[in-house]
């Protein structure tokens, strides 16, 4: 545990926002373990949110919510020292733009701060299937340091909601990151 620990958690417009709301509401009782975490979503991220889900709770949380523009925002640089990025989901666009280090908004230029830092960076991938150009964008951004986590949910704890479901793939980020809670374990009673 780090409490040192400064986390962006961005937001693009791939299906999948149960990942991030699951996700942003267990960093929320967690937030004891970090020292600040930021948020940041793209205009698709929004829109996707209020399909799925059927509501704009994105707006509710307190963590500082910056725009996908705000190239001043503290993360921009790494003189910041955020030391943790998780992209969840994270789009194909997205990810190829990492891949080929394109900074077009806050969330690549973050996400290729962290890199360039030599700092954690997740991305939660959520399409299938994957063309060549897909599973090349990985392969890069992990021979740069980066983590490739699929949105691939698991069974063996016999989930019985989709908020089970996505806590699979969410637990699993948190535990990426390095922080601790009680999840289920495999083989553990």
């Amino acid at each position: 545990m780090n409490p040192n620990n400064k986390i962006i958690i961005a937001v693009t417009g791939a299906s999948g926002s149960i990942y991030a709301k699951s996700l942003i509401d267990k960093l929320t009782a967690l937030t004891h373990q970090v020292q600040e975490i930021a948020l940041v979503f793209s205009d698709n991220a929004k829109e996707v949110w209020k399909l799925e889900l059927g509501n704009e709770d994105f707006k509710n949380y307190t963590f500082k919510t910056y725009s996908k523009n705000d190239f001043m925002a503290p993360f921009a640089s790494g003189s910041a020292k955020f030391n943790t990025m998780i992209i969840c989901p994270c789009s194909m666009g997205t990810m190829a733009r990492i891949a080929q280090g394109i900074s077009n908004d806050l969330i690549t230029r973050a996400a290729d701060v962290i890199l360039k830092e030599r700092r954690k960076l997740i991305l939660v991938t959520r399409d299938t299937p994957l063309s060549l150009i897909h599973i090349n964008n990985m392969k890069t951004i992990t021979e740069s340091g980066g983590i490739i986590c699929p949105a691939s949910p698991s069974f063996y704890s016999q989930p019985k909601t989709f908020e089970d479901l996505a806590a699979t793939i969410t637990d699993r980020i948190i535990d990426l990151v390095g922080l601790t809670h009680n999840t289920y374990r495999w083989n553990e009673k």
